[in-house]
């Protein structure tokens, strides 16, 4: 075990005060809202089981990639009981960690509600289709911890877990914004400036309970910031068309891996102070060292990206300079 001995229970017990400080300012900023309110339902009509007419792409008014975003972010939300799953058995259910696991998982409930009820009010996306995958991706679930490689300490899973939401939450958040932006609708741009406000909140929970944890067990924390940063995945990896969808995504500047490091990733490692610390043990600062170069090759991957992007937006210009 790294540092100084502690159980699970041990640190959820030393890490309760920064969970009742969290809740209690979360409640304090958090507003209650309605799904219902954020959907335009004059535009509802009966699909062919009811006497009315199914589902035609024609009837869709968002472009490709606003569709892609859509399914991709509703998808995620719907896959809930995974997530809920993680914290539940990573957390407790007693105290103010049981309420905060009640708590996030209602909030979170909210949004694929709504997200749902407008792409079928407005007949956004295909339903039957977007039916057919929600299935396929609970069934199989997602599971946002890294494989066991037999050496980890399961006493600190909890730290992978709100490290992992940590960055999740806040890429959730840029996704759900950009998404809004893209629809080239106002009432769905408000409906995801909604859904993003509470995934701010949400991250500042977990992130504020990292940062108690890097206080309590620095060396524990530095090792599970490093895995998960270093093998993150959304939670739409495991879905049905995910490449294609990312892809879509990522050219319609939705979210893209400059993106990710760069509002993100490193304001989350900024907030948590990791490359000022000075009260790492030689396992914590092995592992900072790791992350330093992780973030190095990552330079370099975005860097390609980038001019990527620029020779591909180049060729469209003069391809559309020949037309």
């Amino acid at each position: 075990m790294i540092g100084k001995p502690m159980s699970g229970s041990d640190l959820l017990r030393e890490l309760l005060p920064v969970c009742e400080t969290e809740v209690e300012r979360h409640m304090k900023m958090t507003r209650d809202w309605n799904p219902h309110d954020y959907v335009p339902w004059d535009d509802g009509r009966n699909f062919a089981a009811l006497g009315g007419v199914d589902w035609d792409p024609e009837q869709s008014q968002l472009s490709e990639t606003a569709k892609a975003a859509m399914i991709t972010n509703l998808l995620t939300e719907d896959n809930l009981p995974s997530y809920h799953r993680v914290i539940a058995e990573n957390f407790s259910l007693d105290d103010a960690w049981g309420f905060w696991v009640g708590r996030w998982t209602a909030e979170e409930m909210r949004h694929s509600i709504v997200m749902r009820d407008y792409l079928v009010v407005t007949r956004g996306v295909d339903p039957v289709e977007l039916e057919q995958t929600r299935m396929t991706h609970m069934i199989g679930g997602f599971n946002p911890l890294p494989d066991d490689d037999g050496q980890r300490d399961h006493s600190y899973d909890m730290l992978f877990a709100v490290a992992y939401v940590s960055f999740q939450e806040l890429a959730t958040r840029v996704s759900h914004r950009n998404t809004g932006k893209a629809c080239g609708d106002p009432i769905a741009d408000r409906m995801l400036q909604r859904v993003a406000a509470d995934e701010n909140l949400h991250m500042l929970f977990y992130r504020n309970v990292v940062a108690g944890a890097l206080d309590l067990v620095p060396d524990e924390a530095m090792v599970a910031i490093y895995t998960i940063v270093s093998n993150f995945q959304m939670p739409g990896a495991t879905m049905p068309n995910f490449r294609r969808n990312a892809v879509l995504i990522a050219k319609g500047g939705i979210y893209d891996l400059p993106q990710h490091m760069a509002d993100v990733v490193m304001p989350v490692l900024r907030k948590w102070r990791i490359f000022d610390r000075d009260d790492f043990g030689p396992v914590g600062q092995m592992y900072r060292d790791k992350l330093a170069a992780f973030l190095a090759e990552m330079d370099i991957k975005v860097a390609k990206f980038e001019d990527a992007r620029e020779r591909a937006i180049e060729r469209e210009r003069r391809r559309g300079l020949h037309v």
